[in-house]
């Protein structure tokens, strides 16, 4: 199985797992994962978004269920690819799906500076990696984290600050 088939297979199963009912797609695969599900669930929206778009400032008006974005990144400054992976988050897209190439431009440390997780990487040339954002599990539960914990009620009124 080539690089590129995985991809698409392993982005196919992210979709049908998420069971989605709107779809934000950008790039090739992208693309046509999107018309694919599109086909098979027709009253999904399905909102494609091209590569020229991300040279502009653009606004996403509302949240997606799923957003795929590949063969796109690369080809862009990182400042813009930034900017559109920023928005999606920000506006609560649930999930996040970027496969992209390797190279100088993004690197892991940028993803997850944007709280992306590297789910898994393909063989291929260029090798590609595909990175996920899940708005479900990005914040994990931590035990400190909790009312418990957010005051010490034995220091009131011993200590001034």
């Amino acid at each position: 199985m080539s690089a590129p088939t995985a991809a698409a297979e392993c982005l196919s199963g992210l979709i049908e797992a998420c069971q989605p009912q709107s779809l934000l797609v950008c790039g090739q695969l992208a693309q046509h994962l999107g018309q694919s599900w599109h086909q098979a669930h027709p009253d999904t929206r399905v909102t494609v978004l091209t590569s020229d778009t991300l040279t502009v400032e653009h606004a996403l008006s509302r949240p997606y269920d799923v957003a795929l974005i590949t063969e796109t990144l690369e080809h862009h400054p990182q400042k813009n690819g930034a900017l559109l992976l920023g928005q999606l988050r920000n506006y609560g897209t649930h999930q996040i799906a970027v496969l992209v190439a390797d190279s100088d431009r993004w690197q892991f440390q940028d993803f997850i500076g944007l709280g992306f997780k590297r789910l898994t990487q393909f063989e291929s040339q260029p090798p590609l990696t595909l990175y996920t954002y899940n708005i479900s599990n990005y914040n994990h539960k931590r035990d400190w984290n909790n009312a418990r914990f957010w005051a010490n009620p034995e220091m009131w009124d011993k200590a001034r600050w």
